[in-house]
């Protein structure tokens, strides 16, 4: 039987590993930067994505202390983001869980960064929204 979305919320666990995380852009050439500071970082959660106008790397806040000075021509957004994992594994075929996710956070006032790894959906929410996203989550989960 197919995963539906009600499914899926039931059965997600709120994960966090309660660091605070850069968001940091590079310029296009910057990739073999970003990538041998990912590799070196060796944290549970990173992420680099890569497109036609920017590298962006997603790295404990910590680590951009200690890596900063590799990533030449680096802006960091301000904000400091806190991860949540939606621990459930997706069916690559479920339409609109992000959908309801995002749409239950928005109605709450949330900002978010969403990252799909394999079969899992993580998000980067404010360090300062952090117990209000968790709780929309949770209330989110229950509901369904």
């Amino acid at each position: 039987m197919a995963q539906t979305v009600n499914d899926a919320l039931k059965q997600a666990r709120l994960y966090s590993d309660d660091q605070n995380y850069a968001v940091i852009s590079l310029p296009p050439g910057g990739i073999t930067a970003a990538a041998g500071v990912l590799a070196e970082v060796g944290e549970p959660f990173a992420a680099l994505i890569v497109d036609k106008d920017e590298v962006t790397l997603v790295i404990p806040e910590d680590a951009l202390d200690e890596f900063g000075r590799r990533l030449p021509g680096h802006r960091r957004l301000e904000t400091a983001y806190c991860l949540l994992t939606l621990d459930v594994e997706l069916e690559p075929a479920l339409v609109g869980f992000m959908a309801r996710v995002s749409a239950a956070l928005a109605e709450a006032g949330i900002s978010i960064l969403p990252f799909a790894a394999h079969t899992r959906d993580h998000l980067l929410v404010p360090a300062d929204q952090f117990d209000k996203a968790r709780a929309t989550l949770e209330k989110l989960r229950a509901e369904a």
